[in-house]
């Protein structure tokens, strides 16, 4: 309890505080934003504060758990980071590799023919989902704009997946097709949408999540920092529960310098063979009685799959 500030002695000029200050609390918070400089944080009563982070903290990212303590009218300081239960990694332009987002539960990967369907970036996500213990679901979007023979030769590429359990479906944000499938995929979890430029995830936002103006409003009027922009990773609450994650197009994603015993672990497909070839130090790179490439060759391993895996690996 603080302690009755005293009235000033008669004849002295000094003024009376109209009301004590109040002492720092230790209050939990979730990061929406990191602004880089600035993060952008929500209390347990869905309030937005403006925080700094102080300067000892690893790197925070959207979707971390904190401790912040407030400092003045909707403002703060970031003073921990709560133990992360997954974090998603990328390599950026100068080969280091940084958090992207933490505590997500599904990965969605969303992908189209405009920029045409890329199966070894595709390959890099679900490794990185693998490795990072975290599931990933495969959406191809724009579904409304494929012929036919499109569509065959999509869900031909889509099977490779669907045959590891990776689930996935077609989409298409301007006839509201599949939205509610992922919806459903997304209640009640922390999903993060994933992707190149392009691919239609700004359309599928703007289906899962109809206050979206309003939502980016608050976000910028909280955060002091202009207009808030889709250049930003970005936390939102989905209407029926959950989280969604929005990350910016990028036009390649990096996994970085990865151990070959460690790559080849994040190709699910792989570990019944792993420890039965003939080099107990085999890279699965083309070496003699190599128990990887040998189940390639009876067609129970992507061939497709195992020259990823071969690409990352060199």
């Amino acid at each position: 309890m603080s302690e009755t500030t005293p009235p000033p002695e008669t004849g002295s000029t000094a003024p009376s505080p109209t009301q004590d200050p109040q002492p720092c609390r230790q209050q939990a918070g979730l990061v929406i934003v990191n602004y880089g400089k600035s993060q952008l944080i929500e209390d347990n009563g869905g309030n937005l504060h403006r925080c700094v982070a102080r300067r000892n903290l690893k790197q925070i990212v959207c979707g971390d758990r904190i401790t912040w303590e407030s400092t003045g009218r909707r403002e703060g300081v970031i003073t921990a980071i709560k133990p992360r239960q997954t974090v998603l990694n990328r390599v950026d332009g100068a080969q280091k590799t940084r958090p992207l987002a933490a505590n997500i539960d599904q990965i969605i990967i969303v992908t189209t023919t405009q920029p045409a369907f890329d199966s070894f970036l595709v390959d890099k996500y679900t490794v990185a989902a693998e490795l990072a213990g975290i599931p990933a679901v495969l959406v191809v979007n724009k579904s409304d704009l494929f012929d036919t023979p499109t569509r065959r030769t999509l869900e031909a590429s889509v099977s490779d997946y669907v045959t590891l359990g990776y689930p996935a479906l077609f989409t298409s944000a301007t006839r509201n097709t599949g939205i509610d499938c992922l919806s459903d995929l997304l209640a009640g979890k922390t999903g993060i949408l994933v992707g190149q430029s392009g691919v239609g995830k700004s359309s599928l936002i703007k289906r899962l999540l109809p206050n979206l103006e309003i939502a980016i409003g608050k976000l910028s009027e909280a955060s002091a920092q202009g207009r808030h922009t889709t250049t930003t990773t970005t936390l939102y609450h989905l209407p029926h529960g959950g989280k969604l994650i929005d990350s910016p197009g990028v036009r390649d994603f990096r996994l970085g310098h990865t151990r070959v015993g460690e790559l080849s672990r994040g190709f699910r497909e792989f570990p019944p063979w792993l420890g039965h070839c003939r080099f107990n130090n085999c890279r699965h790179l083309g070496e003699p009685d190599c128990a990887v490439s040998a189940a390639a060759e009876r067609g129970e391993i992507s061939i497709r799959r195992l020259e990823s895996y071969r690409q990352l690996a060199s």
